[in-house]
């Protein structure tokens, strides 16, 4: 079986479309950044550079810190998979990601999307 392409998508083409989203719906990119840090770990710097160096989804993933501890505590569907049944861990993060980015843009509190 072949790997999905969404793998090798450099994480820095996708970025502004979810910086778009959060926008268009009058979220900042200060919270679009403090979810992906929470979610992966990276600190502002290393996003930043993450971002700089076009690396792919599977290196943003392998390279982060340390995924949230609550990251269990996501639950939902995002393109008409429930991202809890996810089997594949890379394309369960992406999906994780996607689903936060989601909540964000249809106006959800930050310290509900953190799980706090």
């Amino acid at each position: 079986m072949s790997e999905h392409r969404i793998f090798s998508m450099p994480f820095a083409k996708v970025y502004p479309l979810y910086l778009q989203k959060a926008q268009r719906k009058n979220r900042t990119k200060e919270e679009v950044d403090d979810i992906i840090c929470w979610l992966t770990g990276y600190d502002r710097a290393g996003l930043a550079q993450q971002i700089e160096q076009q690396g792919d989804f599977r290196t943003f993933f392998e390279q982060a810190p340390a995924m949230h501890p609550n990251t269990a505590l996501i639950k939902g569907v995002v393109c008409g998979v429930r991202v809890e049944e996810i089997d594949d861990p890379l394309m369960r993060n992406i999906r994780y990601l996607d689903k936060l980015i989601d909540e964000l843009a249809k106006g959800k509190a930050m310290d509900k999307i953190l799980r706090a």
